[in-house]
């Protein structure tokens, strides 16, 4: 690789990093924090921006550098988020949150992409959708994103609907629950807001607008989920392989994807369960991994056009819609009818 080339590489990085920190900065608003707008959105938003603004200014020896945020600093920044997990939340919250949680991962992704079909839609844009809606928002999505290697429009397309779903039903859960007409105990209402909501920072704002009580249990119940981004990761690593080995065998020579990040995701996960890390080291490494997100973000973004969202239309909006339903739906009758059944 010439100077220059590296060059490149290095500029294009260092301006993801900037479009980062620009992130955290503007994610100290008040008003952003108290609707749980995280740097991760934010980052994304401010790629977009600019790819439909000044990315024609952009000298063409940076792209590779963009691309590397994409791909490769992704994939770290979902191995480090590894630190935000312990195997001991999963046996804290008990075997009523894990099958709740397990019946609307699989629920939300099969029954998502089965509405995909019905829909005629872009087979990626339904299945990063799907798994934004059933795992953890965003984050998730950009677990999926590196598994398949979609194009970044269709990442950005999934993680919008997710954002803005998700921020509806945080506000409306609080609301619901104050107003009693959920008639659910903290430890439902807890797991039902865990078990439901798009991403780990609408569980935490949703949580804490209900009491520490069901702040604490959700979030843990969310935490497990998250978890089981690893065996989807895994399933979908598969499936890519699969369709990957039939297509050369029709002819055409594919280069298999196999999600080795999720095996790091897990050890990392195993890692932190021994509890060898001081918390504030802890702590530093959860921030730095949101920061290496937050630079993956901006670099889909900024491969993103509004013309692309366009091409994409209304029926991703449409699919999050109807997961979105399911989700409040169906997690409220397991919270209301199966949690007590493991009491």
């Amino acid at each position: 690789m010439s100077n220059m080339k590296k060059a490149g590489i290095y500029h294009g990085i260092l301006f993801m990093a900037l479009f980062a920190c620009a992130a955290f900065f503007i994610g100290q608003a008040q008003f952003l924090r108290d609707i749980s707008f995280s740097p991760l959105i934010i980052g994304i938003i401010l790629g977009m921006v600019y790819a439909n603004s000044l990315r024609s200014h952009l000298p063409e020896t940076w792209t590779p550098g963009i691309q590397y945020c994409s791909k490769r600093v992704l994939r770290l920044g979902i191995i480090l988020y590894g630190f935000r997990l312990t195997f001991q939340d999963v046996a804290a919250v008990g075997l009523a949150g894990i099958t709740v949680d397990l019946v609307i991962v699989a629920v939300t992704i099969l029954g998502g992409v089965w509405i995909g079909r019905l829909l005629k839609m872009d087979r990626d844009i339904a299945l990063l959708t799907s798994i934004g809606s059933g795992i953890c928002g965003a984050a998730a999505v950009l677990g999926a994103e590196a598994t398949l290697s979609t194009k970044p429009y269709k990442t950005a397309v999934a993680v919008a609907t997710v954002v803005i779903f998700g921020t509806i039903a945080m506000f409306l859960y609080p609301m619901a629950y104050r107003s009693g007409m959920l008639g659910l105990d903290q430890t439902q209402m807890g797991i039902f807001a865990g078990s439901t909501l798009h991403e780990v920072a609408h569980a935490v704002g949703a949580g804490n607008a209900m009491g520490d009580d069901i702040a604490g249990i959700s979030i843990i119940v969310k935490m497990i989920r998250v978890m089981l981004l690893v065996p989807v990761l895994l399933i979908l690593g598969w499936w890519v392989a699969s369709k990957a080995k039939s297509q050369s065998v029709a002819g055409g020579r594919r280069k298999v994807a196999v999600p080795w990040f999720a095996f790091g995701f897990l050890a990392v996960i195993g890692f932190n369960s021994l509890g060898l890390l001081p918390g504030p080291v802890v702590t530093w490494i959860n921030e730095f991994d949101t920061f290496l997100l937050t630079m993956a973000m901006a670099a889909l973004g900024a491969e993103t056009s509004f013309e692309k969202f366009k091409k994409a239309g209304a029926k991703p909006f449409v699919l999050a819609f109807c997961l979105f339903i399911w989700l409040m739906a169906g997690g409220y009758i397991m919270a209301k009818y199966l949690v007590p059944v493991f009491s």
